[in-house]
């Protein structure tokens, strides 16, 4: 555009005759126009999809056999992860890398709390989180799983943060790989089933 500035933007213009101010009311009368011209109105178009998928929601389960035949026969075996098996990993996994913090690393006994706290960051409310599982397997809604996890982000949180005030010797980078070492398991466990 000629005399206009770098930094201001083009003004939105519909033709020669309409005021720069006007252009909304132009716009609302060419809609109205084009739906009485015959042209598709996309709002319309989209109800109508919508309408020939709600018509398409019959979804049909698979029935066991059907299932083995296109996933195998191990589909209807059970799983062998358990939450308590999780867990179970994850501390046994800590304290390998606690063992390994421990013979490597300049201050030994700093660096091996550290690390187990790390690693009980990760299991320690993961083991509460499976013990409420547990407790609710017969009542198990989507609110006590939603509510277990929120507890379980808090105790994480919390435990992160006492640590951080109350050990004054804590060596962040042993703590914190313990951790994402712990954290990972849920990844091995899923791999490994």
């Amino acid at each position: 555009m000629v005399g206009q500035r770098p930094d201001e933007a083009p003004q939105a213009h519909e033709g020669p005759d309409v005021p720069p101010g006007e252009v909304g009311a132009s716009s609302r009368g060419q809609d109205a126009a084009a739906k009485n011209s015959g042209r598709t109105d996309h709002n319309a178009r989209w109800d109508e999809l919508d309408a020939s998928q709600q018509d398409n929601n019959d979804i049909v389960p698979l029935t066991r056999a059907e299932a083995e035949q296109i996933f195998g026969a191990q589909v209807s075996r059970p799983s062998r992860v358990t939450p308590f098996r999780v867990v179970a990993a994850q501390v046994v996994l800590s304290l390998v890398a606690t063992l390994v913090w421990w013979l490597f690393y300049k201050q030994p006994a700093n660096a091996a709390l550290s690390a187990f706290l790390g690693g009980a960051i990760c299991w320690f409310p993961g083991a509460l989180f499976a013990a409420r599982l547990k407790q609710l397997s017969r009542a198990g809604t989507v609110f006590n799983w939603m509510l277990g996890e929120a507890f379980k982000m808090g105790a994480t949180i919390a435990m992160f943060v006492a640590i951080a005030f109350w050990y004054r010797d804590v060596q962040w980078i042993p703590l914190l790989v313990t951790y994402l070492i712990a954290l990972k398991t849920y990844w091995i466990a899923l791999a490994w089933r």
